[in-house]
């Protein structure tokens, strides 16, 4: 009986490993090299190092206003598997427009440290080191700071901003509603059952990054913001529909949240250009 049971014991915590060990390899982001720099889009950048949690440091690319300094500044983080030099498409219209601009690595991804997992609230950590570091520079308005972030890093651009109060505003590009729903739709592709596996696959994910997933939806983030938010998402977006972002609206206060459906998928990069305009305005209106 003791045997028959210390293998089960000892059975239980291998297949634990070996879960845990799949679920991290599953929150790994792919590492995208830089295919374009901001030369590539006539600007000269300051290249930086800053340091986030856990003594891992990131990589941005700064880019000050062409404008008399101090100026109004907005920090962009891209998604899931991205880089900065993906949301090259941003740079050159906001700083056209007299802003200095930020962009970021999240860990894991681009030039920035290595780490054994990256998550929605470690890309609001380093969004926090970048604001920080943005905070403490002679050529940005500490006072006028606003964050770009799409797909994970607008919901951790959301999730940021409920934390600090020097965030002026929020462009959101295709942020979903809420990650336990991003999560059954990736544990349905990947056919895993979710009354037993998926079930335990979801709890241990929220065990590893140290939050409920209730705690950091953008669902959550965006009924409790004091700061503007726009928020941007292409109407023919299959990987987060745009029913996300109605409801993401229907969350938050009418006189702080706007939305702006564009033509596209879940990269707006064209929109960015098309409804310059629009962006530009919502900036303005929030006292960039």
């Amino acid at each position: 009986m003791l045997l028959t049971s210390a293998i089960v014991l000892t059975s239980a915590l291998v297949l634990r490993r070996a879960a845990h060990a799949l679920i991290l390899r599953g929150l790994r982001a792919p590492r995208l090299a830089h295919h374009r720099t901001p030369a590539d889009v006539g600007l000269s950048a300051q290249s930086v190092r800053l340091p986030t949690a856990d003594n891992k440091t990131l990589f941005a690319w700064f880019v000050s206003a062409s404008v008399p300094v101090p100026a109004p500044t907005v920090l962009v983080m891209h998604g899931w598997g991205a880089n900065a030099s993906l949301m090259l498409p941003a740079l050159a219209p906001l700083h056209a427009a007299g802003f200095s601009v930020m962009l970021m690595d999240a860990r894991c991804h681009g030039q920035s440290d290595d780490a054994p997992f990256t998550s929605l609230p470690r890309f609001a950590e380093d969004i926090e080191a970048g604001m920080d570091w943005l905070q403490r520079q002679p050529a940005v308005d500490s006072k006028r700071i606003a964050i770009m972030g799409h797909s994970v890093g607008a919901g951790a651009a959301l999730l940021c901003a409920t934390r600090r109060n020097d965030v002026r505003a929020v462009i959101s590009l295709s942020a979903f509603a809420h990650p336990r729903e991003v999560m059954r739709t990736f544990l349905a592709e990947a056919h895993i059952p979710y009354p037993v596996v998926g079930w335990y696959v979801m709890r241990h994910v929220q065990v590893v990054i140290g939050a409920r997933f209730d705690d950091i939806a953008p669902l959550t983030s965006i009924a409790r913001l004091r700061c503007r938010v726009l928020l941007v998402h292409g109407s023919e977006d299959e990987l987060v529909p745009v029913a996300n972002v109605k409801r993401l609206l229907a969350a938050g206060s009418a006189d702080r949240v706007q939305c702006l459906c564009v033509k596209g998928g879940h990269d707006p990069s064209a929109a960015l250009t098309v409804h310059l305009p629009e962006l530009l305005d919502f900036l303005h209106r929030a006292g960039l």
